[in-house]
């Protein structure tokens, strides 16, 4: 029966037998790129309709790229970032939201990491640098995420964060959500603890300045999303109340990885976690296994690409071809340490890796290529940019900004 595998290029697909059902055509995607700006401006990037004239523009904490001939507006005094061989951006990720309730998306912007994050003003469409508003003290985690963690349908800013005073070395983090002030949203945001503070020799996982791997999913399964790093998930409780440190269960979820995804693989009723690693190759799931004695889930890693790409340092799990499957969206950060990484001479390629259900429930992953000369950030976009319906990739590194738009064929 075939098994996803360790792989050392590109995966099959076993042909189907006469037997099996025939396979359903999937339509033809192909892809189409437009370069906004060829400097590195950042390596994370949103999209919003940022003057409110019906088209979705291009955000990077340093400019606005006003849709649909990519308008450059600065946000904010640009930095000249050079080549990024040995420097990095001010914008490690971001993301568009309306945050003072006038009307018009604003920015969370999440700078190098360990530093304070905050947030920039639209000024309701009208020209000039936006206004920062700071929302926390530190933020930690290389893979910070802002997702409708509790299901109320509102984003929240998840993250670690290091205590105030310490310094952004401390390594006494803490895992936590975040959300505006109800009475000022130019205060700083309220934290609502995940994790128990760092006890002395006792760290919390996932919550250095540089700790890799995050994610929010349904991990047992109880109809609530949990929090995901490689050391192990908190389990959300079945009534947040924003005040209470939710229960941590230790596990062994990889090596350092990128954004990290709930999804049963296999098709055996349990939820496993999908990542991609942030500096080397690799491309895992973590099948998760019943410990007996215990009762607590454990998980194997199962490797599925072993050297498609490397510096895979953010993933989406989106259904890019509409056949109602998830399919696995990342690519090459280009230059994430200079020329220091395993395959850091390689393509910078994007890549979606199409989720095929096997008969007897198992997700196979077909890797197809998007772009070969544009790569990822430490974040990017997946969305829709041009109102068709079909998904397109955003993305601003080392390369400049792209924007990829899905065509049919």
């Amino acid at each position: 029966m075939f098994r996803l595998l360790p792989f050392l290029a590109l995966a099959a697909v076993v042909p189907a037998t006469a037997a099996d059902p025939p396979a359903k055509p999937a339509p033809h995607v192909t892809w189409k790129k437009t370069v906004l700006d060829r400097k590195f401006r950042s390596e994370g990037v949103a999209v919003a309709d940022v003057n409110k004239d019906g088209k979705v523009d291009v955000l990077n904490g340093e400019y606005w790229y006003e849709a649909p001939d990519w308008t450059p507006h600065e946000l904010q005094p640009p930095m000249d970032h050079k080549d990024g061989l040995g420097n990095y951006s001010r914008v490690f990720a971001c993301w568009a939201d309306d945050l003072n309730a006038d009307g018009y998306p604003d920015l969370i912007v999440i700078d190098f990491p360990g530093v304070p994050c905050y947030w920039m003003e639209n000024p309701k469409g009208g020209s000039g640098h936006w206004k920062k508003h700071q929302i926390w003290h530190s933020a930690c985690n290389e893979t910070p995420l802002y997702t409708d963690l509790l299901g109320t349908g509102q984003r929240v800013l998840v993250m670690g964060f290091q205590p105030e005073g310490k310094g952004p070395d401390a390594n006494e983090g803490q895992m936590a959500y975040f959300t505006p002030d109800p009475n000022d949203p130019t205060a700083k945001w309220q934290m609502h603890p995940i994790s128990e503070p760092s006890m002395p020799n006792q760290p919390v996982p996932g919550t250095f300045k540089f700790s890799h791997g995050l994610g929010v999913g349904d991990v047992n399964k109880d109809g609530r999303n949990d929090v995901v790093c490689t050391g192990g998930w908190w389990e959300q409780p079945a009534k947040a109340d924003g005040k209470t440190p939710w229960a941590f269960h230790p596990a062994n979820l990889g090596a350092a990885c990128a954004d990290m995804y709930v999804y049963d693989v296999d098709g055996d009723g349990v939820n496993d976690v999908l990542s991609t690693s942030a500096h080397q190759f690799g491309v895992w799931y973590h099948k998760q296994v019943a410990k007996p004695k215990q009762n607590e889930p454990a998980f194997q890693t199962v490797p599925l690409f072993g050297r498609l790409t490397s510096e895979t340092h953010a993933a989406h799990f989106v259904d890019v071809d509409g056949d109602g499957l998830k399919d696995l969206v990342t690519g090459k950060r280009w230059w994430s340490h200079g020329r220091s990484e395993p395959g850091s001479s390689w393509d910078a390629r994007i890549y979606w890796l199409k989720a095929v259900k096997e008969k007897d429930g198992f997700t196979n992953f077909v890797p197809m290529l998007i772009d070969d000369d544009s790569g990822i950030g430490t974040q990017f976009e997946v969305a829709d940019v041009n109102g068709d319906g079909l998904l397109d990739i955003i993305s601003s590194n080392k390369k400049g900004v792209r924007v990829i738009v899905q065509e049919r064929k």
